[in-house]
């Protein structure tokens, strides 16, 4: 039997969370022949079947999960060696993988980025976007180095450092009958008329509590699967809804009807970092997160 390599440990890691051999691939920036071989080699060194391929599904062995238990461990025990050793280096610079929300990432990531590489043109900073919930669970597996996520958010194991508030703003198609802006209330809205993301994006959640809706039949019940999707659905006066002060002038709204309205009303979220506790690069993410503060 031979020893698997860290990088065989990292894609099967990948192909456990993605359950397909492309998208694995994908998130592991190599072709899918090479994810492939490196699949198998694994399995060789390790002389076990992990993986039962069909044309359709990827399906985990029993052995399979036991050994991505072990590998989580073993990945994150060799990223803190590597914080270790990065310890004495110039900030911000090598592998950094930085997991964002999808009702951040089209606000805030085309105004920093390039802002980001002209600084620090040595730091190779890989994004992953996904929801609050994914990303957080990948950050705890040691697959991610730090969040720029919407606060509040139920985690455990993570030290967070809050950068902005992020106002939340009416969002309604310009001319609607459904809402008068400047005298907006909820109580005033007909029923089926709040459009929200579905379950699982925290903007969903922190619009419900910030913005004080309790009446839960203004809500339309099927959900926008994307921001995308809700600004289309917004922008076909299907009802109003609610966004972040950081979406305005974003490429989001631009060729839209889309209007934002100010609500002056305390209603906010709170845009952060969060990383996991103990980690030896804390001064590095607070350095990120006064860049992105200064900088979006």
């Amino acid at each position: 039997m031979g020893s698997p390599t860290l990088k065989q440990l990292r894609y099967f890691l990948a192909l456990c969370e993605e359950q397909h051999f492309g998208h694995a691939a994908e998130r592991s920036f190599v072709s899918q022949s090479a994810f492939s071989n490196g699949i198998r080699e694994l399995e060789s060194a390790l002389e076990t079947q992990l993986v039962d391929r069909t044309n359709r599904r990827v399906t985990i062995t029993s052995v399979g999960q036991d050994v991505a238990t072990q590998a989580r461990l073993v990945v994150r025990d060799v990223d803190s060696l590597v914080d270790i050793a990065r310890g004495d280096n110039e900030p911000l610079c090598g592998d950094l993988r930085l997991g964002v929300i999808p009702t951040i990432a089209p606000f805030v990531l085309p105004t920093v980025l390039p802002k980001i590489r002209k600084t620090y043109p040595k730091l190779q900073l890989y994004l992953v976007e996904d929801q609050t919930q994914r990303i957080y669970e990948r950050l705890l597996d040691g697959e991610l180095d730090v969040l720029l996520l919407a606060l509040p958010w139920t985690m455990q194991g993570v030290e967070e450092h809050i950068l902005f508030r992020d106002e939340f703003c009416l969002a309604y198609r310009q001319g609607s009958n459904r809402v008068d802006p400047q005298n907006y209330r909820l109580n005033r809205l007909d029923t089926d008329s709040v459009l929200l993301l579905e379950d699982g994006h925290c903007l969903r959640e922190h619009a419900l509590a910030a913005c004080k809706i309790r009446n839960l039949q203004k809500i339309r019940r099927f959900g926008a699967s994307s921001l995308l999707t809700l600004i289309e659905m917004i922008d076909a006066d299907l009802g109003i809804s609610f966004l972040p002060e950081m979406a305005r002038g974003s490429t989001l709204l631009r060729n839209t009807r889309v209007r934002l309205h100010s609500l002056n009303d305390g209603s906010y979220r709170n845009i952060g970092l969060a990383w996991r506790k103990g980690s030896r690069r804390i001064e590095e993410f607070q350095l990120l997160g006064e860049f992105v503060r200064n900088n979006c």
